[in-house]
């Protein structure tokens, strides 16, 4: 289940290629900022990173819903530039949080196997959200962020239920 959870974000994160295509294509920003908004998004992302992680080890599982829910709305904003820095809160979060959980969920005896289980779930999850996003731009980037913000919100119950059901990570 919490696997599933994770999937459900993974797919709706809209990869940097695609926010870097929009920029050029749309025109939105200068061609040579580009890049430096990808820096500050991968700043805020290392800041975020830290601070959730140390949450995480304070006060456990709920952080996960915290940081979901935090980044769950870069999507409309990700692609009028605004939302960078909640895209790079969230990339913190997943690549922070999410996979510390497992170690809170599997004995350390099956753990290598979880996290390659996690890790291939969450990479498919991830090309496919992505390539479904890339389809959705040429149709509208409407849809694409409806799906981005639902496909995230999905995440959030999930969550919740494998917590209750799983204990809190206290």
């Amino acid at each position: 289940m919490y696997l599933a959870a994770i999937a459900f974000i993974a797919a709706g994160y809209v990869d940097y290629p695609l926010i870097a295509f929009h920029f050029e294509n749309a025109r939105t920003v200068p061609r040579e900022m580009i890049p430096l908004l990808y820096a500050v998004a991968m700043g805020v992302d290392a800041i975020a990173a830290l601070v959730f992680g140390r949450l995480f080890d304070r006060f456990g599982f709920g952080v996960i819903i915290a940081a979901t829910t935090i980044s769950l709305f870069f999507a409309p904003l990700v692609f009028a530039v605004m939302g960078m820095a909640l895209w790079g809160i969230g990339m913190g979060a997943q690549e922070s949080i999410m996979r510390a959980v497992v170690a809170e969920m599997v004995s350390t005896d099956r753990r290598g196997t979880a996290y390659g289980f996690f890790n291939t779930g969450y990479g498919i999850a991830w090309f496919l959200g992505s390539a479904l996003m890339g389809y959705l731009y040429g149709v509208s980037l409407t849809l694409l962020i409806a799906f981005s913000m639902a496909a995230q919100a999905v995440s959030i119950p999930l969550v919740i239920f494998v917590m209750r059901n799983k204990g809190s990570t206290e």
